[in-house]
């Protein structure tokens, strides 16, 4: 016969289990929350990418740009331009200006979103300074890269048939978290690169079709940097590349990687790096793994 106090177990243990849940949930849920959103354009989150689209269409919509920034944050911020109108699928880069007032660094995260909300599924960023804390020194002036684009599937959806503009709107915050910011100076135009930042690009936005050290849909990249151009054995180039002439210097990749198919007309690499900083990085830290 079980003792009476396994009837109180019985009913309390699965008691304690639930508020345990509850209380994780609750916990987590500004977190949950903002993956539900990045998921799925919820409530006009934006999206996050690392290549655009392979294909763009002839349709065309307007962009507009919002900014505030919290009473509490000395910052001025705004756009360069009010508006640009891209082709739904073309990599777009815009800038943002930002000013530290103060006499003291300051830490700041911006908040964003898109309206109508029905956009937000849509619209993808492939750079921005909103996906960091960012620092600005005492009385610094930055100009601040985003990069993104519209995915053409926006024009298949129902919801959006009557939809011309999207505004995409920041508000700049003191931040929480000022340990781990970085610093706006690495978008000055005589920053030096950075080879780390560099790593971590290339894992993003370039594993999918290279490695360092084995082919995939583009070949190996390990000790490119003095390298012919085309010459890889075993890969299978295109041949404007195999004939361009071209050996793989800091300057040609910088430029390769701004447009490959504009510098060498008829390469078959679709993927651009808009913004100069990510270029460079990305650029240092191949020549790192080269020198290796």
């Amino acid at each position: 016969m079980k003792p009476r106090n396994w009837k109180h177990l019985n009913v309390l243990l699965p008691s304690f289990v639930a508020l345990g849940i509850m209380l994780g949930l609750v916990a987590y849920s500004p977190e949950i929350y903002r993956v539900f959103c990045s998921a799925t354009g919820y409530g006009g989150t934006t999206q996050r990418a690392y290549t655009d689209p392979a294909v763009t269409s002839d349709k065309t919509v307007t962009v507009a740009f919002d900014t505030n920034v919290a009473s509490d944050l000395p910052w001025r911020f705004e756009p360069e331009q009010r508006s640009v109108d891209v082709h739904l699928g073309e990599q777009k880069m815009v800038f943002f200006k930002a000013e530290n007032l103060s006499n003291e660094s300051i830490v700041a995260h911006a908040t964003y979103n898109v309206t109508p909300n029905t956009s937000g599924p849509y619209f993808n960023k492939i750079q921005c300074f909103c996906f960091n804390e960012e620092r600005l020194d005492p009385h610094q002036k930055i100009e601040m890269p985003v990069v993104f684009f519209v995915d053409p599937a926006f024009a298949e959806d129902s919801d959006n048939k009557a939809v011309n503009t999207i505004t995409l709107s920041y508000t700049l915050l003191r931040s929480v978290n000022p340990s781990q910011s970085k610093n706006l100076a690495r978008f000055l135009p005589n920053a030096p690169p950075d080879p780390v930042h560099g790593k971590q690009l290339f894992s993003e936005r370039c594993t999918a079709c290279h490695a360092l050290d084995a082919d995939k849909a583009g070949p190996r990249l390990g000790g490119v940097v003095g390298r012919k151009a085309g010459t890889v054995p075993g890969y299978h180039y295109s041949s404007a590349l195999q004939s361009a002439g071209l050996v793989w210097s800091r300057d040609n990749l910088d430029r390769w990687l701004a447009d490959p198919k504009k510098f060498v007309p008829g390469a078959r690499m679709p993927v651009r790096v808009l913004d100069v900083p990510s270029r460079h990085d990305l650029v240092a830290y191949l020549q790192t793994v080269s020198q290796e």
